[in-house]
């Protein structure tokens, strides 16, 4: 008896998703970034428009002053879709949390001298209130956004920012042994106290913005980019210092998300002025002005913070801002 054996060599027509093929190619396998990010926002066979805003589509490239030739041009650096981004953040959380832990064992908020806690308390845990309105423009980006390459890391930005609210929320809980006290003091002052108001104010304003890459811009890149550095680099010195550094430690989280959100938010930026002289002259139009209603905002607060050295401290943030800018192929 013969048996013969007969082997077939079964070649894939295409490596990957038709869509992400006629983009990139057939003959090469995809990346799980590209595959969850490209050419995945809806563009024609709307049923309906929105009754709220009769004047637009439900996906409308319409929704910003800024024109791109391909919304997908705006890759993220890092690469994150869904597994990536949470694999990220997980390894974060965990050290992040074995941090916590540390400064609450050893009492070192919760012991440190009467002056660095209200100075936290005063001066940095009414910014969980500004991460909520961090989080909002997002959402809003998220929503009216066109192509997920930047609708999806806005979405993820988004989620990082109640994040981060939490983590102010957990200090405070450090200061006052869990009684939660200093956080209801904290949106007393994030309400009232007079150091507050003018970023309070500019968040609320930015609330009511229409064009959705301008609010991108405000929030990500702007507002964020003084913030961060006066609170989590400035200021952060200088209560490590009085708390053994024990305030260092709790915002470790904080000095990380940002060094790498901002290899976003420039990439974007870049390759919006990238696309046309227009885009250059909107873009610079908005970040001047902002940056310029953001000072005064800050001003009082730097003043509260720093004393004598606040304006300078500002103008320090305000420079760094203006470099990244200037990479960005744009000025203020």
């Amino acid at each position: 008896m013969q048996v013969d054996i007969k082997t077939s060599d079964i070649r894939p027509i295409r490596q990957t998703f038709s869509h992400i093929a006629r983009r990139f190619g057939a003959d090469k396998p995809a990346s799980r970034y590209q595959e969850a990010t490209y050419d995945l926002q809806p563009e024609v066979n709307f049923h309906y428009r929105p009754l709220w805003e009769p004047g637009f589509e439900l996906y409308d490239t319409r929704r910003t002053a800024v024109v791109m030739r391909d919304w997908y041009a705006f890759k993220d650096p890092r690469h994150y879709y869904y597994g990536t981004y949470t694999q990220a953040r997980a390894r974060q959380q965990e050290a992040q949390e074995s941090a916590l832990e540390f400064v609450d064992r050893r009492g070192l908020l919760r012991e440190a001298p009467g002056e660095a806690r209200q100075r936290i308390e005063e001066l940095v845990l009414p910014l969980r209130h500004y991460e909520w309105g961090a989080n909002m423009n997002n959402c809003y980006v998220t929503a009216y956004g066109y192509g997920a390459a930047i609708t999806q890391a806005a979405q993820y930005q988004s989620m990082d920012r109640l994040g981060l609210a939490q983590y102010l929320s957990r200090i405070g809980l450090l200061l006052d042994g869990n009684q939660g006290a200093s956080l209801a003091r904290a949106k007393q002052h994030w309400v009232a106290s007079p150091e507050w108001q003018g970023l309070r104010r500019e968040m609320e304003n930015l609330f009511v913005t229409k064009d959705w890459f301008e609010v991108f811009v405000v929030q990500d890149l702007v507002l964020d980019g003084l913030v961060y550095p006066l609170v989590f680099q400035a200021l952060e010195r200088e209560l490590s210092a009085a708390t053994g550094n024990g305030f260092g430690m709790s915002v470790e989280f904080m000095r990380d998300w940002h060094g790498e959100n901002l290899r976003w938010v420039d990439a974007c930026m870049k390759t919006a002025a990238e696309e046309s002289p227009q885009n250059v002259a909107l873009l610079s139009g908005w970040v001047k002005d902002w940056v310029a209603r953001s000072k005064e905002a800050l001003a009082p607060w730097a003043a509260v913070a720093f004393g004598a050295q606040g304006a300078a401290q500002l103008d320090e943030a305000v420079s760094a801002l203006r470099q990244r800018v200037a990479k960005c192929q744009m000025a203020f």
